[in-house]
Order: structure tokens, then sequence, then C-alpha cells
């Protein structure tokens, strides 16, 4: 197979076409690699208008009733992480039935709002580790406190200009000249 390819490179060599050099081919292999898999959940996910609509609400409705409920056990941090945790999970999940989950998860890692999704990712792993494996309640509190921040910024960072407002808001609050 190799020689083949290299065969089929010299033909084009003397067509005048351009080869693409080792690296070129290899990065161009890896990055093939990495969506084929993403590419092949989209394919498998052709939903009509009328489904993806359904979905939506379907799980939109249910991570906001179980957020709600989260409310109900406020008092008890173990109970109220999961079910905080779960409604974040379920609400963020339901946005990818009305763009996709490719361009979900390309949205979530665009570079303007990686950060924001690594923490927010990373907050509901802690909450939830803090409540499931830990059973202690003021880290549960704490991780929940940081996971509420963290919906808050990256819900934020897609309104144009939204963090920046934030930010100039805080300064400007918090600033403390002696």
């Amino acid at each position: 197979m190799e020689k083949m390819n290299r065969a089929f490179e010299k033909v084009k060599m003397m067509v005048g076409m351009e080869v693409e050099d080792e690296e070129q081919r290899t990065a161009a292999l890896e990055e093939s690699n990495s969506f084929a898999l993403m590419d092949e959940f989209n394919r498998n996910c052709t939903l009509s208008t009328t489904q993806r609509l359904y979905g939506f609400a379907i799980c939109f409705a249910a991570g906001l009733t179980c957020t709600l409920l989260s409310m109900l056990v406020f008092f008890k941090p173990i109970k109220f992480a999961i079910t905080f945790t779960l409604g974040n999970l379920l609400s963020l999940g339901s946005t990818a039935f009305l763009i996709g989950p490719k361009r979900q998860v390309t949205m979530m890692l665009d570079p303007v709002r990686i950060y924001a999704t690594a923490i927010y990712v990373a907050s509901m792993i802690i909450a939830l580790f803090c409540a499931l494996y830990v059973h202690n309640k003021l880290l549960t509190l704490l991780a929940l406190i940081l996971e509420f921040g963290a919906l808050v910024w990256y819900s934020l960072s897609y309104i144009p200009f939204a963090r920046s407002m934030v930010s100039k808001i805080m300064v400007s609050c918090f600033d403390t000249e002696f």
C-alpha cells in the first residue's frame, strides 16, 4: 500500500500537481480520525424539526424541574448537589437537540469559551464527587457555589460583550482604594 502511495505521488509530481508531504498527511489523518466518531454520531442523529423541538422541550423541562426540585432539598447539600447538577446537565444537553451534538461541542470548545466550558464541566464533576464520594457538606456547598458561578460565566459567554460588562461592573463594585 505504501509503495502504491509513493508511486501515486510521483505521478502527481510529473503532472504538476502539488504533493502533500508526510507531516501534512499525518496531520490530516489525525484530524479526520478525531472527528470521525463525532461525524458518525452526527449522521445517526438525524431528527426532524418537530422531533428536535420535542427533544429540546422535554430535556429542558426535565432539567428545569430537577433544578427547581433541588431547591426543596437546599438544606441537604448532598441531595441538592446531585439534583442541581443533573438539572444543569439536562439543560445543557437540551441545546444539543436544537443545534446538533457536533455543533454544540464545537461551540463549547470555541476559543472564546473554552475556559468557561472547562471550568463549568470541572465544577459539575467536583460537585458530584464531593456529594457522592466525599460526603462532606461544606465541600459540597463550596463546589455548588463554584458550579453556579461557572454556569453564569459560561452562559454569559454566549451573549456578546456580557462577560466584559460583568467584569467591569464587578471591578467597579469591589474596587477598594484606601
